[in-house]
This record gives C-alpha cells, structure tokens and sequence, in this order.
C-alpha cells in the first residue's frame, strides 16, 4: 500500500508502484504493430475476442496489438458496436481474451486466476464510467472511500486519502452532499475521485463526458489531463466526442477489430 502526503489541494503519492520509471515515447507507428518496447507499462499481443449468439460466432477484436508507456493518455474511438467497451474490459481484467496477452508492468493479466486477478484489479485499475455509477444512500465521502474498505488502512488513514483525493477533484467542500445533491460534472469528479484514491497503476475511462452537457464535460477532460501531465497518471480512454479525444496524447480508431492509428502523439512530427 501507498503512502499519501496532502500537498495543497492535490496529493503526490509515494510509494515504488508510484514512481514514474524513465521510459522514453513510443513512435506513434508502433503502438499498434506489435513492436513497442518490451518495458512498456501495457502491453497487447495477438488479442482476439469472440462471443457466441445461439450458433453464431461474432468476432469483436481479431489479432489486436497495443503498447502504452506509463504517463500516456490513449482515446480510443469507433462506431458503436466496434469493441471499444471490450478492449477497456479485458484491460481492465473484468473479462477474458479468446487469444493473446496482455502484460501490465510485467505481470500477465491473462493467466491469472479469478482470485488473483480481482486483487490485481483492485490494486492496478481505476475505472471511471458513463453513468458515474454512484450509490445514491452513500454520501460523496462514503463512495469516494468504498475501494478503500478492501484495505489494510486505519479509518483515519483512509480518511486522509479520501480527502486528498475530493480535494484534487475540487469537491472538497461537498463530501458530506449525497449524489442527488451534486451536478451531473460533480458527480463525475467524485466517480474520478473514488477512481484515484487507491493511487491506480493506470485509469480506463469508457464515455466519462457521454452524460454531461459541454462545460462540464470540458472541465472533466481537463482534470483527466491533469491527473496525467501532473501525476503521471496513465489514462486510456473510449469517447465518441472528438472534443474529449483531441485532448488525449494519442487517438486510436477500432476498425474490424484492430486498432489504426488516428493522429500522431503530442511532440511528435507528423
């Protein structure tokens, strides 16, 4: 487990899971060919997803290949129905591949067995979804805390973390408002709160500005850019809007279930 130190309204985390290691940029072309670094922090070989309707196969993501270093924001785009949602799913350990691999700071996600795969999501993978899935009964304080009942920290250790983390999110004046006291974008940064206050190895955020009207969707893209130019956080995001992805260091578009590179990443010459 992480120590957190409160630094004014954000918190630096510290800790060795927490310490950004030195790996240099990936060149654009070869975040989806398969040939990235092999100290990547994410890495996705061969991925295959298959489901089966009745006696129909349908084959969402065939031979997928990804590199992400640590520090990288990635937005995934695509029509609906093109495995976006998927991909962040079996990133994130909360579905199985039909084929291939997939290594996340070296561990293989993949072969892990049910158990350890739950800790692993537990302590790796902040999730951040659409509908900001907060529990209506529970006050901004007790969900953003929820992920930390899981732990070993004293109540007022997970205290500290909690208000450091609605504090990055500029919510600490609201932790004791329950969700339906809070703005559609409010609601959000606590989801993006709960989300960080563990101090996961990397984010996925599946349309975290489809419900929310342009401002507020404006402000939480700026925070998640935040969380990754200031904390280091890595960020891989599914979005329909172009505005949200523009902000992101890298676009990737799915196209019959391979990933195709959209735009260079930021620094980067065209």
């Amino acid at each position: 487990m992480f120590r957190l130190a409160v630094i004014g309204h954000g918190f630096h985390a510290v800790g060795l899971d927490s310490i950004a290691r030195p790996i240099g940029r990936l060149p654009s072309s070869r975040r989806v060919d398969g040939r990235g670094d092999a100290n990547t922090l994410i890495s996705v070989r061969n991925l295959s997803k298959t489901y089966r309707r009745g006696s129909e196969e349908i084959q969402v993501l065939q031979g997928l290949n990804l590199d992400v270093d640590a520090g990288d924001s990635v937005a995934f785009m695509g029509p609906s129905g093109s495995g976006k949602t998927t991909l962040l799913n079996l990133l994130g350990g909360l579905d199985v591949p039909t084929h291939g691999s997939i290594r996340v700071a070296g561990d293989e996600v993949t072969s892990m067995s049910a158990g350890k795969l739950t800790a692993w999501r537990g302590r790796h993978v902040g999730f951040v979804f659409q509908m900001f899935n907060l529990i209506p009964v529970l006050t901004a304080f007790q969900n953003v805390e929820l992920p930390l009942l899981l732990t070993r920290l004293s109540k007022s250790e997970r205290r500290q973390h909690v208000e450091a983390a609605l504090s990055l999110v500029g919510l600490a004046d609201r932790m004791n408002h329950y969700p339906r006291q809070l703005s559609g974008g409010q609601e959000q940064r606590v989801a993006i709160a709960r989300s960080i206050v563990t101090d996961p190895t990397f984010l996925l955020c599946d349309e975290p500005t489809g419900d929310l009207d342009r401002k507020s969707a404006d402000d939480v893209m700026a925070l998640l850019e935040q969380l990754v130019s200031s904390h280091k956080k890595t960020l891989l995001l599914v979005t329909h809007d172009p505005r949200a992805a523009e902000r992101a260091q890298v676009v990737l578009h799915l196209d019959k279930g391979v990933l195709v590179e959209a735009q260079t990443t930021v620094g980067e010459q065209a």
